[in-house]
């Protein structure tokens, strides 16, 4: 599979509105206009970055690469769904770990290059280490305010 696909959003994907369960969470799909999918902005690689925000804490969790497949299936499934770019295929978040992203708004950046998906967290965390958010780590070496 390839991340391409900038010019071809799948529109019909995003069409319906529906919600999904999952141990009492729920996600909310997004009719995203095709206008508004029009705007996003993909690089070379047919990516665009996505920043994901606690919908409770309105913490920033962390960031990943979106293709345009991606950003259709977590819009129409309510759930994130990102490109690994290690591994070169679809991630839904949480498949293995348990640590799924359900969505609860989404919007697009004043140039177009860049997501944020509004969520609940699901189980411990964002971070592959077993972190609240990826952003445990300063410059300065001071412990971020939610602990890490």
């Amino acid at each position: 599979m390839s991340p391409s696909g900038r010019g071809r959003i799948f529109a019909a994907a995003v069409r319906c509105r529906r919600t999904h369960r999952l141990k009492g969470v729920t996600g909310v799909a997004i009719n995203a206009g095709e206008e508004a999918l029009a705007a996003v902005k993909y690089n070379d690689d047919g990516l665009v970055a996505a920043i994901v925000q606690d919908a409770s804490t309105r913490a920033v969790l962390m960031m990943a690469w979106m293709s345009a497949e991606t950003l259709a299936l977590t819009l129409a499934e309510g759930r994130t769904v990102f490109w690994s770019r290690s591994r070169q295929e679809v991630w839904r978040k949480g498949e293995t770990s348990g640590e799924r992203q359900w969505l609860r708004e989404a919007y697009y950046d004043c140039d177009g290059d860049t997501l944020l998906f509004v969520v609940d967290q699901e189980g411990g965390g964002a971070c592959h280490t077993g972190r609240y958010s990826c952003f445990f780590r300063s410059f300065d070496g001071s412990a971020p305010a939610d602990g890490g």
